[in-house]
């Protein structure tokens, strides 16, 4: 017996179960912009500075991250507007280059990529939200978290309760963080209105620079810039995505791109390279500076910050299971829709377990070195695969079409970064690779049809159902792309 789907009663009334177009170009660029001023520009500074070796790079990789981002996200937007279903780039390696390197990419996400990303979000949410109640010193790991567990899961629950709460929550959170920002830039910039500039003295010294440390700075640069994509996760629930997904790109990606190189000028107007490199929060570090009496308050509002990335980051990237499992790539269960809430209740419960493993690992810089391996040499063939498309399918109407130069540079940018990783930290980078490889006995056992026994698929046919119920799911009634 397989899944059982609702039944519709018309003398009820009851409305067909689908995902509904509720993200406008508001909330769009909300999310988008939400998800990349999350933790990302609290952490990755020390990251960047660390790895480039001299401020002057630094503002550079900042600079080249931001139009890099651009390229990759200009080509999303061709991609989102030609292939029109939700889940990003598993969709559209699915759509461009096959079954195999999509489900790897799925596997990748699941099992590496998404659970470390969000425990890296979410650990900085737990650090900046307790660490003022333990100042001057540092607040117990445990407790760290703790309070990081029970925000991710309050980010689950909100999710599967409503797709409108999440959404405008994000925008609240997106407005409230862009906030959080002004107050970094606004006294950094009246410092040097002052003529503090003296921590930009000798800002080239070659002497400090450390070429092949440099993929590294990238990896936290790109870090904090991750989020562009997300848009495309959701694709079936944006109103007019011809129209709102490449401004929506367009406009975050200008916008974080400014804040983020004003918010770096500003950090180092008021604290030495020293200081920003011995910092576990450079946030706080700049607020206990500048702000004193008050200080205590930038962290919460970091924390809030962190909690909108979380929040995004968690919407967008069930929807990605959630367009495997439609795909026949993951069990059907993970398909299903809310019948009520209207929401993929099975696919964001699915994100918890490996979120808590690796909170519970909770190494930040090595978390973030861990998955970008894995992370930026998809998104790499995903942007090849938009260039192998545009030959193969020439007829294909194409809404927003970029030039090819955009995912040329974008992609053989990401190939670059990730080869150089190799050498840069091997370690991290073959335990990412490792990770990812492990997909394919899952892939070749269980997805390509089928060597499982038919008494295993009766079986967990039956638990799916009971899943089912229990859930209250079903499966999509409504073709939304």
């Amino acid at each position: 017996m397989g899944p059982c789907r609702k039944e519709k009663d018309p003398r009820e009334g009851k409305e067909a179960v689908f995902l509904r177009r509720k993200i406008t170009l508001t909330r769009a660029i909300a999310l988008a912009v939400g998800t990349m001023v999350g933790s990302g520009i609290f952490i990755s500074p020390k990251g960047v500075l660390q790895n480039s070796g001299n401020v002057g790079v630094s503002l550079l990789v900042w600079l080249a991250c931001g139009i890099l981002s651009l390229f990759g996200a200009l080509s999303y937007a061709d991609l989102g507007t030609s292939i029109t279903k939700s889940g990003g780039h598993y969709i559209y390696i699915l759509e461009t280059l096959g079954p195999l390197p999509a489900f790897l990419r799925l596997w990748a996400e699941f099992v590496m990529i998404r659970p470390a990303n969000m425990a890296v979000v979410s650990l900085a949410f737990g650090r900046y939200l307790i660490e003022p109640f333990f100042a001057p010193c540092l607040a117990p790991a445990l407790a760290v978290k703790l309070i990081t567990m029970t925000g991710i899961t309050l980010v689950i629950v909100l999710n599967c309760w409503s797709v409108s709460w999440s959404a405008n929550i994000q925008t609240v959170l997106t407005v409230l963080k862009m906030g959080t920002v002004g107050l970094v830039i606004v006294p950094g910039l009246m410092a040097l209105g002052n003529g503090h500039y003296e921590h930009f003295q000798d800002s080239f010294d070659t002497s400090s620079l450390t070429l092949d440390k440099l993929p590294l700075a990238f990896y936290s640069g790109m870090f904090a810039y991750g989020g562009w994509f997300y848009i495309n996760f959701v694709t079936e629930e944006i109103v007019n995505p011809k129209r709102n997904i490449p401004l929506a790109v367009m406009v975050s990606l200008v916008i974080v791109t400014i804040c983020y190189i004003l918010t770096n000028i500003s950090y180092l107007a008021v604290l030495s390279p020293q200081e920003i490199l011995s910092s576990e929060a450079v946030a706080m570090s700049f607020a206990d500076k500048v702000f004193k009496s008050i200080s205590s308050v930038i962290p919460i509002l970091v924390a809030l910050s962190c909690f909108g990335a979380l929040n995004g980051g968690v919407f967008a990237a069930s929807r990605m299971l959630f367009a495997a499992a439609r795909e026949g790539q993951w069990p059907a269960l993970f398909s299903m829709i809310h019948l009520e809430r209207h929401t993929p209740l099975p696919a964001l419960i699915l994100m918890l377990p490996m979120i808590y493993l690796m909170v519970s690992i909770g190494d930040l810089y090595g978390l973030l070195n861990f998955y970008s391996f894995s992370r930026w040499f998809f998104i790499g063939l995903a942007t090849l695969g938009l260039i192998i498309h545009r030959y193969q399918h020439p007829e294909l109407p194409r809404p927003f079409k970029v030039p090819l130069f955009f995912p040329l540079v974008f992609t053989t940018a990401c190939f670059f970064i990730v080869g150089t990783s190799l050498y840069s930290d091997p370690v991290n980078t073959s335990i990412g690779c490792a990770v990812t490889l492990s997909g394919l006995p899952v892939y070749y056992l269980v997805v390509q049809k089928t060597r499982i026994p038919d008494c295993c698929t009766s079986k967990f046919n039956a638990i799916t159902v009971k899943l089912q119920i229990l859930m209250k799911v079903a499966l999509q009634e409504v073709q939304t792309y």
